[in-house]
């Protein structure tokens, strides 16, 4: 035991400067001794902060005995306000007690998070503090840098339940994440119950099989989907409350609406739709502004959702809308002549004012996207969630809007990490690095004063075909990329990337996997020279390799030889981490053979053939694909190669794709013989001979939207 107990000092006082990794506290005083923790260890609170006292005793293992702060006591104390920032705290620790006090339950709370730090990493297993363990003494004296620190989390897209959402209020609210944006209404689902409108999730909280609401992302086979009873929403209020957690509702409108448009159609616009290249199905997914009926279902939505929500903001959203409905609609174009608008934006800017008075009578406010203040009329008092852009949030500052800063291209955690990993790339290709690398330095002091804080988020429509009902990808997705955006959030990133780097692998690592996070590791290098690959990793994992054709994992120990570099991936786990794969060059190199595209399908005349012939871009056909629809691939000469990737649909998602079929495969161009069945629309192909054409053939009905996406064909020499 002594030696256990001198372990755990040393450990503890050689750590006490770099421990706070996420995030990093304002100012540390070491101080003389050590407090350690025992059987006799007690947690006692003031009244109002007995929930907080239950909670700490889950992960220290303690009694509580409020009322009763005794020698050895962990104390929870309720301070004065003294003009410090709300969250602000304090941490004392001496030998005899530990005292966190603050001027609020959520500065107790980042108190706690702070203390869980100091401990070993199995804190967060919750089994309580081994009999023992020591913290050297010290004082710390923290406060945000800004007081909202918040993370989005799409469930319209891809459902995610109860459970799920409350692990990950326990994980941001380890990192000091505050606020918790819930997108809960999108065009392929509505996750919030409205009781005077029950239809709204139990038909728009599914989609597939008899729902209106057609599959578009995954599960198509199936009906699909999920949402909260408000009972059960007022119960994630609590839970994320007692975390120092806001939880933000978002009804994105008046756009991304086709799902409540499938229940409720009287809300589109008034013509008729084009029905022909979506087989029958109505694509469009705006709100008509000019329909007066239109408002009193939405004063219904909204005002059962600014009852059930204790946030002072409602997000209605504003993003995103497609304003050539209203240009079509005959009554909208009339509201316009009357109103004396000559830009449909002006239509927007009425929509949302029609929200801001309802959320106004019910003493909510409105928070929008950025698009919703692109022309400055909208009311001052809504929030700007900056999204688009950096310029995007300069221009909402410059505006005079208080806003939340969360550029796509650093914040968007849906967007993929490395060029070959899963997920989106429209905003940009990015790790936990250029999250942490995130300044201000374009906004003047005055478009400062406007910043509310910074935002991540996590928009799912790629979730729901990575097995969503593991946390492996959401998990990998978000982190390390959270741990960056907490930190910055918190207490900026003056001391650079290489320092937060090493307290990020040295110290939170392992906290990560004692929460039992799958998060994603920086990729090992791997180097290729002489016959042999060489591999290396700077965070103490393990890295191991692959070679095709065998699922076989092998530890790299020493270099390996081959002649094959192509056939070999590496990469290295840790605790609950992975890294991505890396590969020599040699096995992405691909070849661009002459080919000829044709469909059953008709062209698209924005996106011809000719810019997938080119393997210049993607093209698109002029409808959704039906039974026996075919996309064909004739190439100039018979092509020999390894491998050969079909792909219809987004490179990042499978939409737009032929939802179930099978490719054929031709080595004289006029007979084809069946080679495989596709899997989300795509197919890989290893050809013993040349082939002079390939064929995919459609098996389903329609894929839920108005095209097909045909992508390059990739070709991968023989070797």
């Amino acid at each position: 035991m002594k030696l256990r107990l001198l372990i755990l000092l040393t450990t503890a006082l050689c750590g006490l400067c770099t421990a706070a990794a996420q995030p990093a506290p304002e100012k540390t005083t070491p101080r003389e001794g050590i407090f350690t923790f025992g059987p006799g260890t007690t947690i006692s609170a003031d009244r109002e902060l007995a929930p907080l006292a239950e909670y700490a005793a889950e992960y220290l293992g303690c009694g509580v005995r409020n009322g009763m702060a005794g020698e050895g006591s962990v104390v929870l104390t309720l301070d004065a306000p003294d003009g410090e920032p709300s969250e602000a705290y304090t941490l004392d620790i001496a030998p005899d007690h530990i005292q966190i006090g603050s001027s609020t339950c959520g500065g107790v709370f980042n108190g706690l998070q702070q203390l869980f730090r100091l401990l070993p990493p199995e804190v967060y297993a919750r089994r309580g503090i081994a009999p023992g363990t020591g913290i050297a003494c010290v004082r710390i004296e923290d406060k945000p840098r800004f007081g909202y620190r918040g993370m989005m989390l799409d469930v319209a897209r891809t459902w995610i339940g109860m459970d799920e959402v409350k692990r990950y209020i326990d994980l941001f609210s380890y990192h000091n994440i505050n606020k918790l944006h819930l997108h809960l209404s999108d065009d392929e689902g509505w996750r919030i119950e409205i009781l005077s409108h029950p239809e709204l999730t139990e038909i728009g909280g599914f989609r597939g099989g008899d729902s209106p609401v057609r599959p578009v992302y995954g599960k198509w086979s199936e009906k699909y989907g999920g949402y909260f009873k408000q009972s059960e929403m007022r119960e994630l209020i609590r839970y994320a409350a007692l975390r120092n957690i806001e939880i933000i509702p978002e009804i994105d409108l008046p756009g991304h609406s086709r799902n409540i448009a499938s229940v409720h159609p009287e809300i589109r616009c008034n013509y008729p739709p084009d029905t022909v290249s979506t087989n029958g199905y109505d694509y469009r997914s705006a709100w008509c502004v000019a329909r007066e009926e239109n408002y009193a279902l939405l004063g219904d939505i909204l005002g059962e959702l600014c009852e059930l929500f204790p946030s002072e903001y409602i997000h209605v959203g504003g993003d995103e809308v497609d304003m050539s409905q209203w240009e079509r609609c005959p009554d909208c174009r009339a509201l316009m002549k009357r109103e004396g608008m000559t830009d449909p934006h002006r239509l927007e800017d009425l929509f949302m004012e029609r929200m801001a008075a309802i959320l106004r009578s019910h003493g909510k406010r409105p928070a929008v996207w950025n698009e919703a203040v692109r022309t400055g009329a909208f009311a001052r008092e809504c929030r700007v969630h900056g999204w688009e852009s950096v310029k995007a949030c300069l221009d909402a500052t410059a505006k005079g809007y208080r806003t939340v800063v969360m550029p796509g291209q650093y914040f968007y955690f849906d967007m993929r990490q490395s060029p070959r990993e899963d997920g989106h790339d429209w905003a940009a290709i990015f790790d936990a690095k250029k999250v942490y690398g995130f300044g201000f330095t374009e906004f003047s002091p005055e478009q400062m004063r406007n910043v509310e804080g910074l935002q991540g988020a996590f928009f799912s429509e790629a979730y729901v075909s990575h097995e969503p009902e593991k946390p492996d990808y959401l998990d990998y997705m978000l982190f390390p990329r959270v741990c960056a955006l907490a930190r910055i959030a918190w207490s900026g990133n003056a001391e650079g990337w290489d320092a937060y780097y090493e307290e990020l692998k040295g110290k939170h690592y392992d906290r990560m996997a004692a929460m039992g996070i799958r998060f994603r590791l920086f990729p090992p290098k791997v180097g290729y020279g002489d016959g042999a690959f060489t591999a290396s990793a700077d965070d103490g994992s393990a890295i191991y390799y692959l070679m095709d054709g065998s699922p076989e994992e092998h530890p790299y120990t020493a270099p390996v030889r081959t002649g094959k570099p192509h056939l070999y991936r590496f990469y290295s786990r840790y605790g609950t981490a992975r890294s991505p794969y890396v590969a020599d060059k040699s096995r992405w190199r691909t070849i661009t053979p002459a080919v000829a595209i044709t469909t059953s399908m008709g062209e698209s005349a924005k996106f011809p053939y000719a810019n997938a012939e080119s393997y210049k871009g993607l093209s698109r056909t002029r409808r959704a694909c039906r039974q026996q629809d075919w996309i064909r691939y004739t190439f100039g000469e018979p092509v020999r190669c390894r491998e050969m990737y079909l792909q219809t649909g987004n490179r990042q998602l499978p939409k737009t794709i032929v939802t179930t079929g099978y490719a054929e495969v031709s080595y004289d161009g006029a007979t084809f013989e069946r080679a495989g069945e596709l899997e989300m629309g795509s197919i890989t192909l290893r050809p013993g001979r040349p082939v002079k054409a390939v064929r995919i053939v459609s098996t389903c009905d329609d894929n839920g939207t108005p095209y097909v996406t045909i992508q390059p064909p990739q070709v991968k020499p023989a070797l």
